[in-house]
C-alpha cells in the first residue's frame, strides 16, 4: 500500500477539503499482506533473552509504516512508526505483529528488546504482588497507596540488584550496575553538618 492522497484541490465553491483521500492505488493493506510480501533478506534471527533451556531467539523483520487506521477523517496522514513482525522458522504464516513509535535509527535487536519487555514486566509485577507485597494495601486514598507502592518497588529493586551478583546473572550484569556517584556536598540524612569555625573566612567551603 501506499500512503493516503492530499486533499482534492478546491474548486472555489463552498469549504475547501481538508480530509486525505483513499483510491485504488492509493489503498492500505493488512498487516499480514505486508510481512508476506517483504523480500527473504528483510528477515533476521535476534535472540532475546536466554531462556530456562536455552537462548529465546526468532526470526523478525521490521519496516518503517503510517498507521491506515481512520485516517480518512484526518487531513494529513499518521505519522511513521515502525512495524515489528516475528515469523517464526516452521510456522505458515506471521504470528505477531508491533507498532511502534521509537525512533527511526532504531536498531531491529533494540526494537525486539522492547516489544519482548512484556513478559519481564509481568513477571515483575507478579514477584512484587506475591514476594514484597504490593497487593497488600488495602487503603483507599492514593498518597497511601503512592507511599506503598513506592517502597515496594524500591525493596524489589534491591533484590533485583542483589540476585543480579549471584551466578550465572553475575558475569553478565555486574559490570553494569556500577554505584551511583555522589553530589558535591552530600549529606546522608540524619547526619550532623559538618563543623564550623568561629570566623566564616577561614571556612574550607567558604568561596573566597
Amino acid at each position: 500500500g501506499t500512503q493516503p492522497l492530499p486533499p482534492k484541490p478546491w474548486s472555489g465553491r463552498g469549504r475547501p477539503p481538508s480530509r486525505v483521500r483513499r483510491q485504488a492505488e492509493h489503498a492500505p493493506v493488512s498487516a499480514k499482506e505486508l510481512a508476506q510480501a517483504l523480500p527473504e533478506d528483510a528477515w533476521h534471527m535476534v535472540t532475546w533473552r536466554e531462556g530456562s533451556k536455552a537462548s529465546l531467539a526468532s526470526r523478525f523483520a521490521a519496516v518503517r509504516v503510517r498507521p491506515a487506521h481512520r485516517d480518512y477523517w484526518r487531513s494529513v496522514p499518521h505519522a511513521e512508526e515502525w512495524f515489528l513482525i516475528e515469523w517464526p522458522d516452521g510456522e505458515v504464516e506471521p504470528t505477531k505483529y508491533w507498532l511502534s513509535t521509537l525512533p527511526g535509527k532504531t536498531k531491529l535487536a533494540g526494537l525486539v528488546d522492547q516489544a519482548k519487555m512484556r513478559w519481564r514486566i509481568e513477571r515483575d509485577y507478579q514477584e512484587l504482588k506475591q514476594e514484597i507485597g504490593l497487593g497488600h494495601y488495602e487503603g483507599r486514598g492514593w498518597r497511601g497507596f503512592h507511599h506503598h507502592a513506592t517502597l515496594a518497588i524500591a525493596a524489589y529493586g534491591f533484590l533485583v540488584s542483589e540476585r543480579s551478583l549471584i551466578p550465572p546473572s553475575a558475569p553478565r550484569l555486574a559490570p553494569l550496575l556500577k554505584p551511583p556517584a555522589l553530589s558535591e556536598g552530600y549529606r546522608p540524612r540524619g547526619a550532623a553538618a559538618a563543623p564550623r569555625t568561629p570566623r566564616r573566612q577561614l571556612h574550607r567551603h567558604h568561596p573566597d
